[in-house]
């Protein structure tokens, strides 16, 4: 069973591309009934690395004094908890670790945004889906993602499948098994991420076949709207929720980076 409703993905207007005090995602949650939400703002990486989208280091203590100002002012009605969403790019592990390192995060997602220098995800260099093969894209992305589960730095593997974004789905699916087989091994949560429903794909990450797939191995789900505006905030929880109750999946939530449910 479900128990107290928790969105654990959200951003803030810290990222350079999201809307909204942490204060009114905050009270979203609280209109939407949700029982607490997690801040996942994109961590700072290194400046070379993806600086339009995310936190800059100098930043980082404004952003835990953000979002403590929130806990504070939704003290005994929500719970706000602070996190990070975290990315894995080979080379960049020590900084992460840094990063980790300076402050008591409630929860980490270690998402992957980049193949190479590649934002895969980004809309501006979607044309070069063209150019590539299908199949050998997707290997490249698990060989990532079990690089992310194996560093030893997160708690969840973020959204994914997030290469079928504007619908290149996968052609054969074996690299997602073993993938998922790595991070079940190592103990590791998935985001279940409700974005997936609001772009071009029109599917949640990860899809029903993945989410069947990780529950048969003991995976748990972290719900996250991935939300970059107040009214994300709680996106398509009841959809999520079937889908993984359909399959026998558990719904887990982080505190001090210790798992609960």
């Amino acid at each position: 069973m479900t128990g107290p409703l928790f969105d654990s993905h959200m951003h803030t207007p810290l990222c350079g591309h999201a809307s909204g005090s942490p204060r009114e995602y905050a009270q979203a949650a609280l209109d939407a009934g949700l029982a607490g939400i997690c801040f996942t703002d994109h961590m700072p990486m290194p400046a070379w690395y993806d600086a339009p989208w995310r936190m800059r280091l100098d930043q980082l203590a404004q952003y835990v004094q953000d979002v403590q100002e929130a806990q504070a002012e939704f003290a005994g009605r929500l719970d706000v908890r602070l996190g990070l969403e975290a990315d894995f790019h080979p080379g960049t592990e020590r900084f992460v670790e840094g990063v980790l390192g300076a402050h008591p995060w409630d929860y980490v997602i270690g998402s992957i945004h980049y193949i190479g220098a590649w934002g895969f995800d980004n809309p501006e260099f979607i044309a070069e889906y063209d150019s590539r093969d299908l199949a050998g894209l997707y290997r490249d992305y698990y060989a990532l993602a079990e690089g992310a589960a194996k560093s030893g730095l997160f708690d969840s593997i973020g959204h994914l499948d997030l290469p079928k974004k504007f619908g290149h789905r996968d052609p054969d699916g074996y690299a997602a098994l073993h993938a998922l087989d790595v991070i079940a091994e190592r103990g590791l949560a998935l985001d279940f991420n409700t974005a997936g429903w609001r772009k071009p794909v029109a599917e949640a990450y990860p899809a029903p076949d993945l989410t069947r797939q990780a529950a048969e191995r003991g995976i748990p789900f972290v719900l996250g709207s991935d939300a970059h505006t107040p009214g994300e905030v709680g996106h398509r929880f009841t959809d999520a929720i079937k889908q993984i109750h359909d399959v026998g999946g558990r719904i887990v939530t982080y505190q001090g980076r210790v798992r609960h449910g």
